[in-house]
């Protein structure tokens, strides 16, 4: 039977086809049997099957978490494409050169501060530490204050040396401390710059440790105070061994050493030794329980000062003759003015600003000294530092008069030291003459040095671009200029091309007044008279005082480098650090100028005016 296809050809129709679906099903069944009875290999899977396509997993397992397909894929790329990156950097950063900026070699100043705090190690009594850095030294003075049955003291052991002897006079030494501890306070960063801040702690801490000795420390209220260990009188013609009448290394002291007391009438001391207290108190205000022995030593001294009035060098010839004082008024307001920073007592504040306190410290009284800070004479420092009170805290009534008179003093201290006034005559080189023409004259050019930077730094810290001196104004450069001058006489540029900083340059004094440097450190000990050959020697000294500022040249410029002349070569605490203070801050690269810590003075200090209430409260309807 034929029929027609719809596409075009014949359609076939077999008679087979006309089977049944019956038929066809069972037929079909038959040939399922037979498959599943013989199984097909894998080429035969193929040709039945084809292709298979396995459906892709959606997520990962890495054993210890399951993640996202998607999210691994961009996690793995993101870290290749990152150490693609950084290789690449990483290449070009090898690759191309290089042009390193050098550290700016330290200036003088800085090369000089160095040294200088040098001296204060070779000047250290009692058992010195490992790390003291001077190798001609060795431990001494190691009786000092021993022995003595019956007596407020149990040992002086420490402390310092206060210059070609082996004598301490506590005066100067408190004035020297206190002088390193101001110079801390104030330009700690520069300290820290230069690499010894650390060093310079360790130095007032040494001297620290050493006062708190002299007088009983942990008590309130005292009756006597060691102002002297040693003895150097040699007027009466006597031929007793002492530190003056001998030439002697001070390890090799074998001759009784006197301990001179105070009970009554030393009241310039005691503020003083306050003063040095008080100030270390806050450069160590981050060792809170030292710092607490401290502010109750200086509080206990200088009551003790107050209620026994009286200059400490009017009953000792000794004192009299080497460190006397002209009064004690001025150290009130200087011991008082760093209680008050260290403490944040009002009472001192309300004390140092009577008028009568600055009447009788002669603030208003003018005179050919007015205006010279030393280990005498605390004024001038005293009303830099109540000004910078006034600058910073402006503490208003009732302070603002008396403070405002401080201000003023300061201002008029500053235009003497300024070359276009007469108050003061210089040498032919420019050294300033504050002595007048007397011998030892660095130490108070170097003192008036560090007072005019420090108060051109706090001008420029208050915004402050200068002062007048009269109708004139000068900027704060001038005064930055003056002590450079000063400076720069003392490192070497005077007539003399002399450095008068030991160590410092290639031209320096080599005979210095100074038993240890010039006594060789030998074996052999000389006795009190045996090292009189190496006093009067004329070879230079055989051990290099490094870092000792010596006395100075005259009124002429001119300079003896003789060891026997102490007036020409003789170093001493109070002048070595008042060097210091004015090398830190005239030190550092010149945009770093005026940097000084603004606030830790007054960590102490509680807010000068009362809490205002407390807003209204808000106006309802």
């Amino acid at each position: 039977m034929y029929g027609r296809d719809p596409w075009g050809g014949p359609l076939e129709i077999h008679a087979t086809d006309s089977a049944t679906d019956d038929d066809r099903s069972r037929n079909l069944n038959d040939i399922d049997r037979a498959a599943l009875s013989r199984p097909l290999d894998e080429t035969q899977q193929s040709w039945l099957l084809g292709p298979t396509e396995q459906k892709k997993k959606k997520y990962v397992d890495l054993g210890c978490i399951i993640v996202s397909r998607k999210i691994f894929v961009w996690t793995v790329g993101t870290i290749v494409a990152a150490a693609l990156l950084a290789g690449f950097i990483t290449l070009i950063v090898k690759t191309v050169p290089r042009h390193h900026r050098k550290t700016p070699p330290p200036d003088n100043y800085t090369i000089a501060l160095h040294k200088a705090l040098k001296f204060f190690n070779a000047q250290k009594s009692g058992k010195l530490p490992r790390h003291n850095n001077v190798s001609w030294r060795g431990n001494s003075g190691l009786q000092d204050g021993k022995g003595d049955s019956g007596s407020f003291y149990k040992d002086l052991v420490g402390g310092y040396y206060d210059a070609g002897d082996a004598i301490k006079f506590n005066f100067p030494m408190a004035y020297a401390m206190t002088m390193l501890s101001w110079s801390v306070i104030e330009y700690s960063a520069k300290y820290e710059a230069a690499g010894e801040l650390v060093h310079v702690k360790e130095l007032i801490k040494w001297g620290t440790d050493y006062f708190l000795k002299t007088f009983n420390s942990t008590a309130d209220s005292i009756d006597d105070l060691v102002s002297q260990v040693g003895s150097g009188n040699t007027d009466d013609g006597s031929t007793d061994p002492n530190d003056h009448y001998c030439w002697m290394r001070p390890e090799d002291m074998d001759y009784k050493r006197p301990v001179t007391t105070c009970n009554g009438g030393c009241s310039d001391l005691a503020a003083e030794m306050a003063a040095a207290l008080a100030s270390a108190s806050i450069v160590f205000k981050d060792n809170r329980e030292y710092s607490k022995k401290l502010v109750h030593g200086a509080k206990t001294v200088y009551q003790f000062g107050r209620t026994r009035r009286g200059r400490y060098s009017a009953g000792t010839a000794e004192s009299a003759k080497f460190y006397n004082s002209s009064m004690y008024w001025d150290e009130f307001i200087w011991g008082g003015a760093w209680l008050y920073y260290a403490t944040g007592n009002v009472t001192y504040l309300d004390l140092i600003t009577k008028p009568t306190m600055a009447k009788h410290a002669g603030a208003f009284w003018g005179g050919p000294y007015y205006g010279v800070f030393s280990w005498d004479n605390k004024l001038a420092g005293a009303q830099l530092l109540l000004s910078r009170l006034r600058l910073f805290l402006s503490p208003g009534y009732p302070y603002e008069e008396i403070l405002r008179t401080f201000h003023n003093q300061t201002s008029i201290v500053m235009c003497s030291y300024l070359p276009y006034f007469n108050k003061f005559n210089r040498t032919r080189g420019g050294l300033i003459e504050l002595n007048h023409g007397d011998p030892q004259p660095l130490q108070y050019a170097a003192n008036a040095a560090f007072l005019a930077t420090l108060y051109s730094d706090y001008l420029d810290a208050a915004d402050t671009p200068g002062w007048y001196c009269g109708p004139n104004f000068y900027s704060t450069n001038v005064l930055r200029e003056f002590a450079r001058t000063q400076i720069d006489y003392i490192l070497g540029k005077n007539p003399r091309k002399m450095s008068y900083l030991v160590g410092f340059g290639t031209k320096y004094p080599k005979h210095v007044h100074h038993r240890g440097a010039s006594i060789p450190k030998n074996k052999v000990k000389y006795n009190c008279k045996g090292g009189w050959k190496w006093r009067d020697s004329k070879k230079p000294n055989p051990n290099t005082i490094e870092g000792a500022m010596v006395a100075g040249p005259d009124k002429r410029d001119g300079f003896r480098d003789v060891r026997t002349n102490y007036n020409y070569t003789e170093p001493t605490l109070a002048g070595n650090a008042g060097l210091v203070a004015a090398l830190v801050a005239l030190s550092g690269e010149e945009e770093a100028s005026g940097t000084i810590d603004k606030n830790t003075i007054f960590s102490a200090v509680p807010p000068l005016f009362p809490t205002p209430p407390p807003p209204p409260a808000p106006w309802k309807p």
